[in-house]
């Protein structure tokens, strides 16, 4: 799975997890030179509080467009350790 923004890959990875529709990557496999730690945070019932990652690439910025569990409750388990993607970003096989 590639996750696309901008024409850009912003990670790659043939271990994704998916839950709710969205493709958990593997974080060693994010170029990190695309991402730059946001302060937003948002709560989940079941997954715990999320943070997120503006994307950045050039000079086109999109905020909160990554988000990551790093303390995911049990329910959640599966997804400690990764980061998925939305607004606009396109993850394609």
């Amino acid at each position: 799975m590639k996750a696309i923004w901008n024409d850009t890959v912003l990670a790659e990875s043939d271990d994704t997890v998916v839950v709710e529709g969205n493709h958990y990557f593997p974080a060693a496999s994010l170029r990190e030179e695309y991402f730059r730690e946001s302060d937003h945070h948002s709560v989940c019932p079941w997954k715990g509080t999320a943070s997120y990652y503006d994307v950045v690439v050039g000079d086109a910025v999109n905020a909160q467009a990554a988000w990551y569990y790093p303390q995911p409750k049990e329910a959640a388990a599966q997804i400690a350790g990764r980061v998925a993607f939305w607004k606009g970003v396109r993850v394609v096989d």
